[in-house]
Formats: structure tokens, C-alpha cells, sequence
């Protein structure tokens, strides 16, 4: 078990990066512990969440339970994982939290659809040797390796019993999949009974990685993780809710099918912003790249597509979950990619900026806003900035009405792809670059 401190390294990070200093990798303890991919580890990040915190009760849904936080209840995580291996291992998220949190029971096994598990499957979790974990305010915490058999392209159902209150719930709000909660504990219940509580979040957990078979001269490589970062377009909303076809699922797949050794790790928040926090969104892009990419175990590659609503929250007004509105200009957009790009070199990765896709007709488009994307995108396609560019805005957008997405790609809000311009935004990726 490894516990990190979250606080200070996003407040360093944040420094850093306002500084314009590159981020340094984690420390030697950590890339040791496997906690940073190294070649020595063979884990990977099969799945991947970023953390938020809870939203405000105001702004909260009915099936969003965050800010309430759970007691004597068992939360079933369904997550679905792009690469595999022979065991695994979790990671849990205290990070915004306010007061420790106890997690008396923690199980894994292989989702059977819905809350239910398939039988045989499911596996006790350890944390230093310990049934039972407790995780201060502002950490995270990395479990034992559990000797689960995980095959590609599966959902796992990770399961956490909490006795008592956790107070509000560090969270990833849109999920795309429908989640269970039990009342007492259920952890090591494979049945679906219990659980007739759902939400369409990821409660606590933020990560499962994989262990593979060890390299060998004559064997297959180790497994390299991709992480996809970005806004609610890489959080795939709007897409089909439980069958993963977000363009990461997408992706995956591909690599799968080409026969190469990749996980991807989806590092995707919905409404999140490059340069400005969100009581709704999370952390800036920029703050948050440490932990949740540079961190992530087995990372080799980046592929950033953020920006859009640093743009579009421009317009809107300085209320509620947008806040705060700033009018941010191209340069400042183009200015916070730069610190990124820095700080992946000095943690060894290699990134690719994803062009903005188009979104005339959106709901907070405008002719001002229009003109900092295509500003932007010219900087992404022409710098060099970037290790290399993956051209989303082409992939998708309307060739009759460029500033459009195609309609038989348009989800319905003309800003966020269907399950169909996923896929197109995955077909448009060259695999080459993730080879080496």
C-alpha cells in the first residue's frame, strides 16, 4: 500500500506551472512502487477517472451524491478495462475530501452487467496487508496487488464498504455508466438485489491498473499507456450510457485489433476548463496534469483536447457552474497548453494536441468565440508545439458547413459528437505515433 499527499503536489504543480516552470516526475519512492510508469513495473493504468470534488448541493441532480456523501453503504463501480493483465490493483481518492474515510471492505471482480458480479470472480482488496484502509483528507491510496485474471475490453465491478460517514465524496460526475448502491455491506455480494441505488458517477475510485506478463527478448513488450486529457468530449457525453464508446473506448479497441500493447486512460472531465477551476468542472487542466497524468502508472503518451469551454464560458454569465466567466483570448488558451507541454517533456511523455472541433449552433457559441478556436487551432496545427497533432476538427466537422459538426456525427447539442463521431474521432488517430 502507498498513501500520497495530494494537496501539496497540486499546489506545487499550480505554482509551477503559473511560473511557466516545467513539472518535475514523481519522485524515485513512487516510480518504484509502480505508483509512475516505469519499465521495471509492467503496470499500467487500465482505467482511469479524474477526481473532483463534490459539487455544491444547489447545483447537485437527484442521483448525485456527493455532496451528501455515503454511511453504511456499499458503492459498486463499474469500470471498464482497455487493457489486461493478470492482476490489478486500485486506487482510491480522498483528495477533496474533508474528514478521514474508512473503508472497512474494498472487492474486485469482473462486472456480470449491472450491479452484479460474476461468480468466482470476485477477489478481497488489501492495503498493506489490511482488509480495512482509512485515507486521510487530501491523499490517495494504492492497494495490493490482487491476483484477478483481467482481460481486455471487460468491466470490473470494484465495490466499497463504508461503515460510517465520509462527509462529501471525491468523484468523477459523468460516468456514462450506470453505478450501484447497497445499503450495510454488500462488498462481497455478487448479486444485483442490493444494489437499487444508481447514479452515473464514479464514487472514490480513480484508477485500476494492470499488471502483464514481464517483457522478455523474445516476448511481447511491456504495455504503454496512453492518457487521453481533456473536457466532457474525452469524457464521451452524449454517448451511449454503459457500452463505452467514448472515443478513448474507441481507441482501445483499435489498438487491440492492430495487435500493439496499449491501455488507454481516460483523464477526461466534463465542463473542465485549461486555465480556470469550476464549483461543477474541476480542477484546470493545468493543475491537475500531475496527478492525473503524469502520475498515471505505465503513461508514455498524451492526447490533450481541452479548450473549448475556456472559449465558450466566455460568453455565458458569472453564475453557477460556468463560473468563473472569464473572456480569455487565444494567446492565454495557447499560453496554458505551452506549461502542459513542458511539464509532460519533463515527465518523459510525449503529448499530441487534438485540434477543437467545430460547435456553430451550440448553446454558447458565438462569432467571438468561433474566431479564438480557429486561432487556436492554427497555433496547434502549425507550432510544433506539440509532438505531433491529431486533427479532430477535420474528423468531424461538416465539409459543406466547416464550422459544423456532420450531422450523422452531431449528438443532437452541436458540440458534443454521437457514439458514431467517437468512433470517427478514433478512426482519425494514427496508431504510428504510439509505436517505439
Amino acid at each position: 500500500m502507498m498513501i500520497r499527499s495530494r494537496i501539496s503536489l497540486t499546489l506545487l504543480t499550480a505554482a509551477a506551472l503559473a511560473a511557466g516552470l516545467a513539472v518535475p516526475a514523481a519522485s524515485a519512492g513512487a516510480a518504484a512502487t509502480g505508483l509512475v510508469g516505469h519499465p521495471s513495473s509492467h503496470w499500467v493504468s487500465t482505467w482511469a477517472a479524474s477526481p473532483s470534488p463534490a459539487t455544491p448541493p444547489s447545483l447537485t441532480s437527484s442521483t448525485d451524491f456527493s455532496s451528501a456523501g455515503f454511511s453504511d453503504q456499499t458503492i459498486r463501480n463499474v469500470v471498464w478495462a482497455s487493457a489486461g493483465g493478470r492482476s490489478a490493483r486500485i486506487r482510491l481518492s480522498n483528495v477533496f475530501g474533508t474528514q478521514p474515510i474508512t473503508f472497512r471492505q474494498v472487492d474486485i471482480g469482473r462486472s456480470a452487467g449491472g450491479g452484479a458480479v460474476t461468480g468466482g470472480t470476485s477477489h478481497r482488496v488489501t492495503f498493506g496487508g489490511r482488509a480495512a484502509v482509512t485515507i486521510r483528507p487530501g491523499t490517495e491510496v494504492v492497494s495490493d496487488p490482487v491476483a484477478l485474471n483481467v482481460p481486455a475490453a471487460t468491466d470490473l465491478a470494484v465495490s466499497l464498504f463504508t461503515a460510517t460517514a465520509t462527509g462529501p465524496a471525491t468523484y468523477h460526475s459523468d460516468a456514462q455508466q450506470v453505478n450501484y448502491i447497497a445499503a450495510g455491506d454488500q462488498a462481497a455480494n455478487a448479486a444485483a438485489t442490493p444494489f437499487t441505488t444508481t447514479s452515473q458517477s464514479w464514487y472514490f475510485l480513480d484508477d485500476v491498473d494492470v499488471q502483464a506478463t514481464p517483457a522478455t527478448p523474445a516476448g511481447p513488450a511491456a504495455p504503454a499507456g496512453v492518457v487521453a486529457f481533456g473536457d466532457s468530449i474525452t469524457d464521451g457525453y452524449q454517448s451511449t450510457v454503459g457500452a463505452n464508446t467514448r472515443w478513448p473506448n474507441d481507441l482501445a479497441r483499435r489498438f487491440l485489433a492492430a495487435g500493439q500493447n496499449r491501455a488507454v486512460a481516460d483523464e477526461g472531465i466534463s465542463g473542465n476548463r485549461v486555465l480556470h477551476d469550476s464549483a461543477c468542472f474541476g480542477v484546470n487542466a493545468q493543475s491537475r496534469f500531475f496527478r492525473d497524468v503524469a502520475e498515471r502508472s505505465g503513461a508514455r503518451y498524451v492526447i490533450m483536447l481541452e479548450g473549448i469551454n475556456d472559449i465558450g464560458f466566455s460568453q455565458d454569465p458569472d453564475s453557477g457552474c460556468t463560473a468563473p466567466n472569464t473572456d480569455v483570448s487565444a494567446a492565454q488558451i495557447i499560453a496554458g497548453y505551452q506549461h502542459i507541454i513542458a511539464a509532460a517533456h519533463r515527465a518523459g511523455l510525449k503529448i499530441y494536441g487534438a485540434t477543437l472541433t467545430p460547435f456553430e449552433g451550440a448553446a454558447y457559441a458565438s462569432p467571438a468565440g468561433e474566431a479564438k478556436r480557429e486561432a487556436v487551432n492554427q497555433w496547434i496545427r502549425t507550432s510544433h508545439g506539440f509532438d505531433g497533432v491529431i486533427d479532430f476538427d477535420q474528423a468531424v466537422r461538416d465539409p459543406a458547413h466547416p464550422l459544423q459538426i456532420l450531422p450523422a456525427y452531431d449528438s443532437g447539442d452541436h458540440l458534443h459528437p454521437n457514439d458514431a463521431g467517437y468512433q470517427a474521432m478514433a478512426n482519425a488517430i494514427n496508431l504510428a505515433l504510439f509505436k517505439g
